[in-house]
């Protein structure tokens, strides 16, 4: 498929940290790397049953430097906060605060110029290119997203709350967030993304994860993107012995929206918990594909996926867990259940068990149905209006998944946008 100008609509020589070798030779790779797949299509595999040809119906331009961008409160509570537009941070939208010590929080562009050896042990070593598509395209034109590193046995007690703000105005643009989050053992740390945005525009955002030994990092997501915007969302993270990795996605805005998880628990004792709910209306289209890799014995894994579909929307869900040979004792579980609001909406689950150990304890489900025609009479029945109890049944649905957020806060929040939602409201 052709790459609608994603390839030649930078500069390389004006990236930030130019002129530094490895970062060079990084970017150079990447290129290489997207060159020889270009955008992915059906006939890939893991992309079979997302279909990206509008991305192809015009060339994608570089970002521009919008004025006047404001941007409203997440419901969050106190925060730190640092805020992108157009994929560039925005320090007058932005309020870090006073960090602990021990935290460093900078944009990318700022450490590839300021502090590069901070960056080149870690940057491009969980999210490699290999076959994937929007890494490579990444990695080819990074120039800011967020670096947090939070030392050994320091826990960060406010959120961080990174806001991307899409705001192309009459062009069609794109941007590669590159984010990373290093933590040291015995760290905590809980981060928010938020992604608004109006026009049409590409938002590929590569997020890479390092969960050091008894380390604990809450990773949530809200996805609500303009209704023209394409989102493309990759995280990797590698997690140590007895660290946790805690990830929640809500994802409801966006023509086409993908996000992509994969988590490997290198050691043993490692645990990640990836949940999340997926919302869609009108001609949607919400792909989600995760994978878990066991390398290590004695890892537990854990996922609740649930989805709303109405009118013409189209949610996916692949999920993939691998037991490696010696990852014995793995404690593995996944679930996907879909809820079609319309005859129209429709659902592709793929849930896949990949097991090579014999002591484990692995399940995955999916399920599919409508609203539960006797409890709507039975709510009728009592004089609750049909469209109030028709919302009181979604939101026990999407209850279910989000009810998986460990931290209150957060969960509050995402649960009102989840309401806002259902009651066709932007959040």
């Amino acid at each position: 498929m052709s790459d609608a100008g994603l390839l030649t609509n930078h500069d390389p020589a004006a990236l930030p940290g130019a002129g530094t070798a490895w970062l060079d030779g990084l970017r150079t790779n990447g290129a290489r790397r997207f060159a020889g797949l270009g955008l992915p299509t059906r006939r890939v595999e893991d992309w079979k049953y997302t279909d990206l040809r509008a991305l192809t119906a015009d060339a994608f331009g570089p970002s521009v430097t919008p004025d006047g961008v404001t941007v409203a409160d997440g419901g969050l509570g106190e925060t730190h906060r640092a805020v992108f537009v157009n994929g560039r941070f925005d320090a007058a939208l932005s309020d870090l605060g006073d960090l602990p010590a021990g935290v460093t929080a900078v944009p990318l562009a700022q450490a590839m110029t300021d502090q590069p050896k901070l960056l080149e042990s870690c940057l491009g070593r969980v999210a490699t290119l290999g076959r994937k598509h929007f890494v490579a395209l990444n990695t080819a034109w990074m120039s800011d997203g967020f670096v947090l590193a939070v030392s050994e046995g320091v826990a960060v007690e406010k959120t961080i709350e990174l806001v991307f703000v899409g705001v192309p105005g009459d062009s069609r643009a794109a941007w590669h967030p590159r984010n990373l989050f290093v933590l040291q053992p015995g760290a905590a740390v809980t981060v928010v993304e938020r992604h608004i945005g109006t026009g049409t525009y590409l938002a590929n955002t590569v997020a890479e994860v390092v969960v050091a030994t008894d380390s604990h990092f809450n990773h949530y997501k809200i996805q609500d993107e303009a209704a023209d915007a394409f989102h493309v969302a990759t995280a990797e993270a590698s997690v140590s012995a007895g660290a946790v990795y805690e990830s929640f996605v809500l994802s409801l805005g966006s023509a086409v929206a993908r996000s992509q998880i994969a988590v490997e628990l290198q050691n043993e004792g490692a645990s990640c918990r990836l949940n999340g709910a997926y919302l869609g209306r009108g001609r949607q289209q919400l792909d989600t594909t995760t994978l878990i890799d066991h390398a290590a014995p004695g890892c537990t894994s854990s996922e609740v996926y649930k989805g709303v579909l109405d009118d013409r929307s189209k949610g996916v869900f692949q999920g993939r867990i691998v037991v490696r040979k010696d990852a014995q004792q793995t404690d593995g579980h996944q679930s996907n259940k879909a809820l079609l609001l319309s005859e129209r909406a429709e659902i592709d689950a793929k849930p896949e068990l990949e097991i090579y150990a014999d002591d484990v304890q692995c399940s995955h489900g999916a399920t599919v149905g409508e609203l539960n025609e006797d409890a709507l009479f039975y709510l009728r029945a009592r004089g609750i209006p049909f469209e109030e109890a028709r919302g009181l049944l979604i939101d026990a649905f999407v209850e279910g998944a989000i009810e998986e957020i460990s931290h209150v806060g957060v969960r509050d929040a995402f649960r009102d946008v989840a309401a806002a939602w259902r009651d066709g409201e932007a959040a």
